[in-house]
């Protein structure tokens, strides 16, 4: 067992439970992003999705400043803005204007995907292949415009210029991680849909990571499905939400989050397919939660783990936080 426990932090994608409306789950996100801020998470960040009725966090910085408005100390982000949808210059005064009113508490996550399917971003890029390409040059050209203005500078992120927001590159492959250790920057993998590369991805960004003036050595954060409730019954009752979700998906059909259910309406190849793309799960009471958290970390000696839960009904979504942060805790007294 690893002698360092990483930090905890959550990744919220601001679930539509089936039955309910955009309003109501983003007025739930900040409920749980007070919770989490009590329950010593570090950070909490929200995903870019569009065209998806089951996720209301499109319109992602708005979505930050209602939670960093909301809440006083944690920092608040973006896991992640997918940079290809937008302009540098849009993206750095918006995370500038966020840093300027939540100074010291913003973070910037980029991702290189859609977050969407192929028409809906169409309807964003126009050019899906030019944006992807382009990546590597409009991270580093938001990091000139998050540095301070040098002269003969036309153009300038106001406000944004000289507030250095801290950037995290997100991925899912050895891609990402190359990009982060080439730039010297935070690496978050997500593991929590995509787990297949995860241990190639932070070999390569370890051995490959070279300092940079705002990280001096690598930091890997591992994303975690952590469904955590009272008993082990009820907790794999709870995790059905997502599966449907998956199976929902792979079928074309995505919508809002399905309640659970004692049996999921899916053939064994459909189970097999959502089982392996979750395989970074740990769902079950107070003890299984802490050892498949223990295990995790002792695979990835991950710096941080940044925990989801996509469960329908809200306290014990709030429930299940609670569980995963009071484990933390335990696990700290240990060491």
């Amino acid at each position: 067992m690893t002698s360092r426990l990483p930090l905890f932090s959550v990744l919220d994608l601001a679930p539509v439970p089936a039955g309910s409306n955009p309003g109501a789950a983003l007025r739930n996100t900040l409920d749980l992003a007070q919770h989490a801020e009590r329950w010593g998470y570090h950070r909490y960040w929200l995903a870019e999705h569009h065209n998806m009725t089951g996720i209301a966090s499109a319109a992602t910085s708005v979505v930050i400043g209602f939670v960093a408005g909301g809440t006083k100390t944690i920092r608040v982000g973006s896991g992640g803005i997918m940079l290809p949808n937008h302009a540098p210059l849009l993206i750095a005064e918006q995370f500038g204007t966020l840093e300027a009113l939540y100074p010291g508490r913003i973070d910037l996550g980029l991702g290189r995907a859609p977050g969407t399917d192929q028409t809906t971003a169409r309807a964003m890029r126009r050019d899906l292949h030019a944006s992807a390409e382009a990546f590597p040059d409009d991270v580093a050209e938001l990091q000139r415009l998050f540095a301070a203005p040098v002269e003969g500078q036309r153009v300038r992120a106001v406000p944004g210029a000289g507030l250095n927001v801290p950037i995290y590159i997100l991925g899912s492959s050895l891609f990402g991680a190359q990009l982060a250790a080439a730039m010297g920057l935070p690496f978050a993998f997500a593991s929590h849909f995509a787990p297949d590369q995860l241990l190639a991805a932070l070999r390569v960004y370890r051995s490959q990571f070279r300092p940079s003036a705002t990280l001096a050595k690598p930091h890997a954060m591992v994303g975690v499905n952590v469904f955590a409730a009272d008993t082990n019954e009820e907790a794999r009752f709870l995790f059905t939400s997502l599966q449907q979700q998956f199976v929902n998906l792979r079928r074309g059909t995505p919508g809002q989050l399905p309640p659970p259910v004692e049996q999921i309406a899916a053939n064994e190849f459909e189970l097999a397919g959502v089982a392996h793309s979750l395989a970074c799960s740990v769902v079950g009471d107070r003890e299984t939660v802490r050892a498949g958290l223990e295990s995790v970390i002792e695979q990835t000696d991950a710096d941080e783990l940044i925990v989801t839960a996509m469960i329908h009904d809200h306290a014990k979504r709030l429930r299940s936080f609670e569980i995963a942060a009071e484990v933390r805790d335990a696990m700290a007294a240990s060491r």
